[in-house]
């Protein structure tokens, strides 16, 4: 029925109708952003990772911080998982949020910003002091009719922020998003550039390895126990924020060092005799990203490379389905293509349409949990195994707005606890 009523329903008025709920939003909850410092991170990927390492940095540095992001909702001690299946919530939702924040006396308010979420008006009355551009690829194109409106949707978070903006400078749009007026800009990279009129934090002597990561900003170096490159991009852009609040190279770094990782990305649920990692990955460049790192940092001679993926959200983004497959293949050994959240899509055509890009290394099993036992059971000592495209998610969507309780670390553990019964190891 709603799919139905928005078919037939004029674009303004669905405009207008979000754009009504955020102002009454904002008044029922008396304007709560007015009263604290909202920190708002936008781009493709890292959004939730850079969340989370905000609230860490500005949590060391003594101040109360609240956070929203697609993994939990955090309001100073206080925190729950966030089970909506949605990133950004709605906006008596958001508000409420902001008002329990301000009612808890913290001092940051850390929001992780979709597009989706922009197009539906949903940051709007919400006062942002600074906004975060993490990076920005092709995501979320039939929905926006295209990549300039869904960077355009991006950029509404840089018109509405007019304090700080903290910008990737290595990102190829990253000029877009200079153009908007702030007090302040802070840019930041890992290959030399410079900016007029910006401030820039660049990482040298950056290292990826097994352990962890490592770079040094000024004479401070940092050590990470987080994995995969991209995170450094991450860790830059959470010690912009901190910079930009007064906060010192110390107090980010003893924040930073302190943090194991973050739920569901590139999580090692297990580490012996082989190892299995789950990754919330679902864009071509993060799952790119993913499986080079593991391919160059964690697979070793004569051992293999196995990935379970599927493709995100059935009913959008369908060009994206046999370039997922066409990655898959170029760096995994063994491709198994399952199912993810085809809502009111048929699952075995989202499968089919992955695996056109595989090739013939693929295998298809519809049941995400037998398609996981398998990944398992193809291992040997030394090989890899990466789960992507849930992460830490609790359910899997399907039809008519059903959900299925779900975590891909727990059916792992669970499938790995039967099979060492099983092959005794």
């Amino acid at each position: 029925m709603k799919n139905i009523i928005k078919k037939f329903t004029p674009s303004f008025l669905i405009s207008w109708y979000h754009l009504s709920l955020a102002f009454l939003g904002a008044v029922f909850y008396r304007f709560s952003s007015n009263k604290i410092k909202i920190i708002g991170v936008t781009g493709t990927n890292g959004k939730s990772t850079v969340v989370e390492l905000t609230r860490a940095i500005l949590e060391e540095a003594g101040f109360k911080v609240a956070s929203l992001s697609s993994i939990r909702f955090k309001i100073g001690d206080k925190e729950w998982p966030n089970l909506l299946k949605m990133t950004m919530p709605g906006r008596f939702q958001i508000q409420k949020f902001l008002k329990q924040a301000v009612n808890s006396s913290c001092q940051y308010a850390v929001l992780e910003v979709t597009s989706e979420g922009i197009k539906q008006h949903r940051h709007r009355f919400i006062n942002f002091e600074t906004a975060v551009f993490t990076n920005l690829t092709p995501e979320h194109i039939e929905s926006h009719g295209s990549f300039e409106n869904y960077r355009r949707a991006k950029g509404r978070l840089f018109q509405a922020a007019k304090g700080i903006h903290i910008i990737n400078l290595d990102d190829e749009n990253s000029n877009y998003f200079l153009q908007f007026t702030a007090k302040k800009k802070i840019g930041f990279t890992i290959i030399k550039r410079n900016k007029e009129g910006i401030s820039v934090i660049e990482a040298v002597n950056t290292e990826v390895s097994p352990a962890g990561l490592k770079f040094s900003i000024n004479d401070t170096e940092f050590n990470l126990r987080l994995l995969n490159e991209f995170n450094i991009y991450n860790a830059l852009a959470v010690i912009c924020v901190g910079i930009s609040q007064g906060i010192n190279l110390e107090h980010c770094k003893s924040a930073l060092e302190k943090i194991k990782g973050i739920p569901g990305r590139m999580e090692q649920v297990i580490s012996r005799p082989f190892r299995v990692f789950v990754d919330y990955a679902f864009t071509p460049t993060a799952l790119e990203k993913v499986y080079k790192n593991l391919a160059e940092n964690y697979k070793q001679a004569n051992t293999k490379l196995i990935c379970v993926l599927g493709a995100a959200g059935g009913g959008r983004d369908k060009w994206k389905r046999p370039i997922l497959g066409e990655i898959a293949g170029e760096y995994c050994d063994e491709i198994i293509v399952t199912n993810e959240d085809p809502y009111d899509e048929n699952p075995m055509g989202i499968i089919d349409e992955v695996s056109k890009g595989a090739g013939d290394k693929t295998r298809k099993i519809l049941d995400r949990r037998e398609a996981i036992k398998e990944s398992l059971k193809l291992s040997q000592a030394g090989d890899v195994v990466i789960i992507t495209g849930k992460g830490c998610e609790p359910w899997i969507c399907i039809e008519r707005d059903k959900k299925i309780p779900w975590d891909d670390r727990k059916i792992v553990k669970e499938e790995f606890a039967e099979l060492r019964i099983e092959k005794n190891i």
